[in-house]
């Protein structure tokens, strides 16, 4: 019963730790996924609807825009995965500091462009100052910084370890308990079943029986049998 107690508790605390529900970044991973897949595909299609920068041409790829934009939004879109998918801190974990650092590099990663030396995508198109705004907004300040913001929320909701943690890693301990308990208790009623069949077909009552050898007893010369017929004389034989 130690035993027992000792798994019990070292499971409870390790599922505390570890094991999170899967809704826990349900909401914050979707929007995440839909944001990273908007900034990764908005400068190819944002032409269709004169939103855009440098110029108004669809699907035209540049080093720039991958370094700028489709890298930081697959790479947002990739960490709200797996926020929406994970069970576990490690991985939401994971996803988390994927999302948050891409939302700054759609942030800061103009700035830093001509100092790494990865092109530039221009300006916006707009030719009103809303306008560009709008535009400096939805391809990378306002995108950048909403990302960071998720991220970020969903960082800090993981590492509360809730009410509901709690409970739901009670409730699986005592669940794993059960099932050990009474995956004993089987094994040792179909051992005492075996016991039962084997006494009940005479397995321990009978004992095996043992041949004995037979005794065989050579025949000497004085212990012939009488029905033996005897010897004739010699001068009774023919030919003598």
């Amino acid at each position: 019963m130690a035993r027992t107690q000792n798994t019990y508790d070292i499971d409870s605390s390790h599922a505390r730790t570890i094991r999170i529900p899967r809704t826990r970044g349900a909401v914050s991973g979707l929007l995440l996924v839909v944001l990273g897949i908007w900034g990764a595909l908005i400068p190819f299609v944002g032409p269709y609807f004169h939103y855009s920068y440098q110029r108004d041409d669809t699907w035209i790829w540049t080093t720039a825009r991958f370094w700028l934009e489709v890298l930081p939004g697959g790479a947002a879109a990739l960490g709200g995965l797996l926020l929406l998918i994970s069970a576990n801190r490690i991985a939401g974990g994971l996803g988390g500091w994927l999302a948050a650092l891409a939302g700054a590099w759609f942030v800061v990663g103009q700035t830093l462009s001509e100092v790494l030396r990865i092109g530039s995508v221009g300006s916006p198109t707009a030719t009103t100052d809303g306008g560009r705004t709008i535009q400096q907004l939805g391809f990378f300040y306002g995108l950048g910084a909403l990302i960071l913001f998720l991220g970020s929320f969903a960082l800090g909701r993981l590492s509360v370890v809730g009410v509901r943690d709690v409970r739901a890693a009670r409730k699986r301990d005592q669940r794993a308990v059960a099932d050990q308990q009474n995956q004993q208790q089987r094994v040792v009623r179909t051992g005492e079943r075996r016991s039962d069949v084997g006494t009940r077909d005479g397995y321990d009552d009978d004992p095996v029986p043992v041949e004995r050898p037979v005794e065989v007893l050579a025949h000497g010369p004085d212990d012939r049998p009488d029905d033996r017929p005897a010897e004739r004389p010699a001068q009774d034989r023919p030919g003598i």
